[in-house]
């Protein structure tokens, strides 16, 4: 009698949307790890509106190196990325896809850097500016799914962009908030959710801070951190 065949797993699809029971469902899985969530578009690469091809992924300076050297210290990787283009039909879920490819394995063959996951928003925000679902940062759903998905410690854990949004998002989850500053923060709309833990101006620094850090509890509040290693300025004393 022929037997029969295993299910086939069905491959995690960064699109699926985040539902409230999925956010509000606790992190069950152990040993948790830390992480550093990393926005995409101006942190980690170059930031070109909307782009789809591949020949235009421009790291930036260190980011691979920095990242390869988080994961050798133990920590999980996950890029999270508001991608408005895919509402408004700037490109398609397949050339998005294929450009995430192509970023992941220039990244494992480039620097030896394996990323635990992707989370992608699609949605557009609403007329306001605001998001309008519970994944577009700074809303906090993208990096609540990945916490499920990956069994990481969000206590322990940060998220890396270049705008407060960025900031803001990573504290809505209960991790930390830490902004590369690359310039694209023009408004500087301020709030204490929007307060980086530090500000950075290359990887190298940012990379020296979270390994430091990551050896350490729980976040402290940011007027407690201790003294800056060289390369960053905390929030307290940004300009």
């Amino acid at each position: 009698m022929p037997t029969a065949k295993a299910p086939m797993s069905t491959p995690h699809d960064p699109f699926s949307p985040s539902t409230m029971r999925d956010l509000q469902r606790p992190v069950t899985r152990a040993p948790q790890r830390p992480c550093l969530f990393i926005d995409k578009d101006g942190t980690l690469v170059e930031n070109l509106p909307h782009n789809t091809d591949p020949l235009l992924l421009r790291f930036l300076p260190g980011a691979g190196q920095a990242l390869a050297r988080l994961q050798a210290a133990g920590l999980a990787l996950v890029i999270v990325t508001n991608q408005s283009g895919l509402a408004r039909g700037y490109f398609t879920r397949a050339e998005f896809a294929r450009l995430q490819q192509v970023l992941l394995q220039r990244l494992q063959e480039e620097h030896g850097v394996r990323i635990d996951g992707v989370e992608v928003c699609p949605h557009g925000p609403d007329s306001d500016g605001r998001p309008a679902c519970l994944c577009r940062m700074p809303a906090p759903g993208m990096l609540i799914r990945a916490a499920h998905r990956h069994g990481v410690d969000l206590k322990r854990s940060w998220l890396v962009g270049d705008t407060l949004d960025d900031v803001e998002a990573g504290h809505r989850a209960g991790a930390g908030g830490l902004l590369l500053d690359s310039g694209a923060e023009t408004i500087w709309r301020r709030s204490p959710l929007r307060e980086p833990d530090a500000r950075f101006f290359d990887w190298e620094a940012l990379a020296d801070y979270v390994q430091k850090m990551a050896d350490g509890p729980a976040h402290t509040p940011v007027e407690w951190l201790p003294r800056p290693p060289t390369g960053y300025t905390s929030a307290l004393s940004a300009g």
